[in-house]
């Protein structure tokens, strides 16, 4: 599957465009983690863009989330690797541990966006150029600040031998290339 393909099949699944985004802004933090960590940037991109591919059809069953992906993308041809770690990415949906990088690099990266995100919209002009390290680590320590994004899911980041720190400056700095893109 090419990213082309995974493009038409995201937007044949997901219809918010803040879901759309969020998937957009998930590839190229995975691209930008794959370049860092020494692995395939097209395989990791694509799993990113791709690993949300559901969460509309699951909204009310997130037990189920990551599941239907697998399904989808399976017959449209991604490699087991991708799908494994598409399926992991949600803990709720009884699959097994995370245990590799590509497992958590997809974890911690696709979570991180939100966390991003949230702290973009606070600034007057709600841009991620305008986000800096030390705000997205400022606001990971308070609780109340995005408390949906799991905080340790992002820390999951040690597990890749990334501080947060460097995780962080990684995602802004992938998310400011497409930020036009994801209206950011």
């Amino acid at each position: 599957m090419n990213r082309q393909e995974g493009v038409e099949l995201l937007n044949q699944y997901v219809k918010n465009p803040r879901t759309i985004a969020h998937c957009l802004a998930s590839e190229a933090v995975l691209r930008a983690l794959a370049v860092r960590l020494g692995y395939d940037k097209e395989q990791w991109g694509l799993a990113g863009l791709l690993h949300d591919l559901d969460v509309e059809e699951t909204a009310n069953t997130p037990h189920i989330h990551g599941h239907r992906t697998v399904e989808v993308l399976r017959a449209n041809g991604m490699d087991e690797e991708s799908l494994d770690a598409i399926v992991r990415h949600n803990e709720m949906n009884g699959s097994e541990e995370r245990s590799s990088h590509f497992h958590h690099a997809l974890a911690a990266g696709e979570t991180i966006t939100g966390l991003i995100t949230a702290t973009a919209l606070v600034y007057p002009d709600k841009k991620v150029a305008s986000v800096k390290t030390k705000s997205v680590i400022k606001r990971m320590k308070e609780k109340a600040f995005a408390a949906s994004v799991n905080r340790d899911t992002i820390m999951e980041c040690e597990k890749l031998g990334l501080s947060l720190d460097e995780l962080a400056a990684i995602a802004i700095d992938a998310m400011k290339e497409i930020g036009d893109e994801i209206g950011l």
